[in-house]
Parts: structure tokens; C-alpha cells; sequence
């Protein structure tokens, strides 16, 4: 039994080891042919024979976002990035990568219209990148880290041979491009990140095995496991550092990000820039009358880390605990859009749950939504539901404050940090971590006075609209992409 268990042992530690070897070795191998490949073709298809581009080779800004089509905090980060830049630099062309194969540009650009009401000021060129799935989680059920950024080198070779820019900018995360694009495209590189792909608070979940969505129970009850998958994460942690020091700019979004990316990439210049939140349109919501449904609203992207199947245990859980006869007037929106099947799988999966906790009545999906109709669940609404952990920043808080619903979100990250704070000595929303705390929380909002409420969503209202305007984006944006400009 004990030779079995050394033998098992070293069989992993030499499949962690071989992948990490793997990793170091195409990267190597990437540049290399990345670079012949460069120099054979010259300049690239879209360069010469685009007439976007000019043949005196004006300053092109690209842009890194294979999900450009979401509809998501990040994707208002780019165009209110793009547009500031085309404000402020009248000279630069600008270039999006992008995965969407099924769109055209000007869908893109219409949906981009549509739900963040963002218009750029001229024509951006769309770069279309065919194997996005390179970085997708599905197919890798092993050691996905590793192969979501392996995977990202090869569709970042992919977008660096379609075009190569005068300047680059990473806007989704993908940090194993910006050597790709420093060292072989000779680029000046820059990014903006909205969420570390390994972060300190990881490794201590697996250093304390606990089972989350991406530390699986079968490794968490296994001390030899959890120590092999800890030691694949830290020597994973040291080769992402050295990818995102590559950059010439480094902006995060939130005082929490802030402290990993310092932490792992060990750069002085790291800059918060706080995500632009549309304030002034949610901040000129009229509120409505919602015939007596009293409203909890979640705004987010089904991806399993928003963790939505912990809003609806914890509504469960409230509706459970009063009386039958008042539940009729509750109800659990849950408004965000779906990026591919496996976010559409997760959808069914939650409707699937609450029928399972006989709440099915009383939740509802909006899936996909315009500006508009989101504007309209949150002038109904009066509570407004995050429940991720260690979230980044935390739009979908922000637009909840703004539009002047109660926040209740999670006592971690972003929310904890940067957003549902004490303004002027004054509380501006409510922090929860549990089923139970939620629950206890979504029954003390709907408890409150009116006055008391209207004095919460006051305190909230002014808090956001002078830290997260689009106005303090572009500025502090504009202001640390200038070395690069």
C-alpha cells in the first residue's frame, strides 16, 4: 500500500513538473517561430493591404480582447478606453482582436451602443481571431491554468502574425501575451487588469484545502494532492510574474488586485484606475412601482466564480423563513448575459436549482439584456444581490448603488474595499458571506424604514458618482497610458 502511494506520488509530481517544462518550452518555441514567421511575411496582411492603415504607418494602438462581444464590466473598460484615446489622440488607428466569429464589426459596435450606450468617435478595425477556444476552461479539466495560458500564447501568436501594432494593450487578463508582443512584435505593451490569474488568496485555499469551484473535494481530502497542486501553483505563480513584469504599463481596477498583482509581478508602477461605471445614466433612473413585487436584482456574467446558485439558496432561504402568505410579493432577478454554451449550461443548471428549493416561481432570468431593460429591472428593484468571492471590482454593485438600490454584497474583495464603504461616516449598503448572512440581510433591508432606506441609497448615490464616473476612468486612464502614447 505505502510503494503504491510513493509510486502515485511520484507519478504526479513528474506529470506537474513536465507540464510547468512543457509551458517554459513553448513559450520559447512560440517566440522563436513567432518572429521567423514575422520576418518572412514582412508586414501583415491587414497592415499592407488594408486601406485603414496608411503607408506611412501611423501609430496603431491594438487592443487584446477575444470577448469583446460579452456585454461585461470588462468590455465597457475597452470601449470607454478606446473612445477616450480617440478623444484625446486624433492620429492613433486602433485594432481590437477579438474571438467573435459569428458577429460582424458593426454588430459588435451596435451592442457595444446597446448595452453600456458607449459610441466611439470613428471606425475601429476588428482583427478575428478562429481558435479562441485555445483559451477557453472546458477543454481543460486538468491543470487548466497552465492550459488556458498556453492556449493564450498560441491565439496571441495568432492575433500578432494578422497584425502587428505599434502598441499593444492587454484589457482581459491574458499576460502571457505581453512578452509575445514586447519581445517578437517589438511593441510597446501595456495592460489593464481586471482579475489575477493566480492570486495569494488561491494558494492558501489549496495550502488549506478547501473545495471551491476550482479546487475540486477529491483534492482538498488528499493531503499528498493538495501539496502537489499547491507546488504546481506557486512555481505557476513565479512564471506569471515574470510574463506580466513585461509590461510597460500596468493599470488594475480595484485596491484588492492591486495588492496580488504588485505581489506576483513585483513592478513599483502599478496604478489603480477604477473600471468606468455609466453613473450618470443609472443616477437618472426614475424609481417605479413595481405593483407590490419587492425586487432582489443580480447583475452579472453566468460564470460559476459569480456564484449565483448562492443567490438563490440564500432568497430561498429568506422566502423559507417568513410567512407563505407573504411570499407571493418576493422575487429574484437575475439579469447578466451568457458568453457560450457552458455559461448557457450553467443557466439550466441554476433553473434546475430552484425548482429543486421550490423557489421557481419567484426567479426569474433575464438573459442578454439591452441598457434599456436593464435600466428598467433596477428602477423596480430594491435590493441589489452580488455574492462573489474576492470579486475584482464590482460594476454590477456600483450600477446598483447608482441607480439607487440597496447594495447587499459580498464581504470580500472589490465590494469590501473600494465600493460598499462608509462615505462621509455614513453607511452605503450591506456585506454578507453566507447563506445565512445573506438571507439575514435581504430580511433586514426589506425591514427598514423608508427613511432609512432613502438614506442608505442617498450615501450610496453620491459615493459612486464621484469615484466611479467614466469621467475619473479616462482621466486617470489617459494620464498612465501616456509613457506608451
Amino acid at each position: 500500500m505505502l510503494s503504491s502511494l510513493v509510486y502515485f506520488t511520484r507519478v504526479v509530481f513528474v506529470a506537474t513538473f513536465g507540464f510547468l517544462f512543457f509551458l517554459a518550452s513553448t513559450i520559447i518555441v512560440v517566440f522563436l517561430a513567432a518572429r521567423w514567421w514575422i520576418n518572412k511575411r514582412g508586414k501583415s496582411k491587414y497592415e499592407a493591404s488594408a486601406s485603414y492603415i496608411s503607408d506611412s504607418k501611423p501609430s496603431t494602438v491594438a487592443f487584446f480582447h477575444p470577448y469583446c462581444n460579452a456585454g461585461g464590466g470588462g468590455e465597457r473598460v475597452l470601449w470607454t478606453a478606446i473612445r477616450s484615446l480617440q478623444n484625446e489622440h486624433s492620429h492613433l488607428k486602433f485594432v481590437v482582436y477579438t474571438g467573435d466569429q459569428d458577429v460582424t464589426g458593426d454588430d459588435i459596435l451596435r451592442r457595444a451602443k446597446e448595452r453600456f450606450n458607449i459610441t466611439l468617435l470613428r471606425p475601429v478595425k476588428f482583427v478575428f481571431l478562429k481558435n479562441r477556444q485555445w483559451v477557453e476552461a472546458s477543454p481543460y479539466p486538468f491543470f487548466t491554468l497552465l492550459g488556458q495560458s498556453i492556449g493564450s500564447i498560441f491565439l496571441g501568436w495568432e492575433a500578432l502574425v494578422k497584425f502587428n501594432p505599434d502598441i499593444y494593450i492587454d484589457t482581459m487578463g491574458y499576460a502571457f501575451t505581453l512578452p509575445l508582443f514586447k519581445y517578437v512584435g517589438k511593441c510597446d505593451v501595456g495592460c489593464y487588469v481586471h482579475y489575477p490569474t493566480i492570486s495569494t488568496d488561491m494558494l492558501s485555499k489549496v495550502s488549506d484545502r478547501r473545495a471551491t469551484y476550482n479546487n475540486a473535494s477529491f483534492i482538498t481530502r488528499s493531503r499528498i494532492l493538495s501539496g502537489v497542486k499547491l507546488t504546481y501553483y506557486k512555481l505557476f505563480a513565479y512564471i506569471y510574474g515574470l510574463a506580466g513584469s513585461c509590461a510597460n504599463v500596468v493599470m488594475v481596477n480595484s485596491s484588492w488586485t492591486f495588492g496580488h498583482i504588485k505581489a506576483l509581478w513585483k513592478k513599483d508602477s502599478i496604478v489603480i484606475v477604477y473600471p468606468p461605471c455609466d453613473t450618470k445614466a443609472f443616477l437618472n433612473i426614475p424609481r417605479k412601482d413595481a405593483s407590490g413585487i419587492k425586487s432582489v436584482v443580480s447583475i452579472g456574467q453566468f460564470r460559476p466564480e459569480k456564484d449565483h446558485a448562492l443567490q438563490i439558496r440564500s432568497f430561498a432561504q429568506f422566502l423559507h423563513e417568513i410567512p407563505s402568505r407573504d411570499q407571493k410579493h418576493y422575487k429574484l432577478i437575475l439579469v447578466g448575459s451568457c458568453r457560450n454554451q457552458d455559461d448557457a449550461d450553467r443557466v439550466d443548471s441554476l433553473r434546475e436549482l430552484a425548482g429543486q428549493l421550490n423557489v421557481k416561481q419567484h426567479v426569474e432570468f433575464a438573459l442578454n439584456v439591452s441598457f434599456d431593460e436593464l435600466k428598467n429591472h433596477l428602477a423596480e428593484a430594491t435590493i441589489g444581490l452580488h455574492t462573489m468571492w474576492n470579486e475584482h471590482f464590482g460594476i454590477g454593485v456600483v450600477e446598483c448603488m447608482a441607480a439607487g438600490v440597496v447594495a447587499l454584497a459580498h464581504n470580500s474583495g472589490g465590494p469590501r474595499m473600494d465600493i460598499v464603504t462608509e462615505w462621509n461616516g455614513t453607511q452605503t449598503g450591506f456585506l454578507a458571506d453566507t447563506e445565512e448572512t445573506y438571507a439575514q440581510a435581504i430580511n433586514k433591508i426589506f425591514s427598514l424604514h423608508p427613511d432609512e432606506i432613502d438614506m442608505i441609497k442617498k450615501n450610496a448615490r453620491e459615493s459612486v458618482q464621484e469615484r466611479f464616473s467614466e469621467t475619473a476612468f479616462e482621466t486617470g486612464f489617459l494620464e498612465c497610458i501616456k509613457p506608451i502614447i
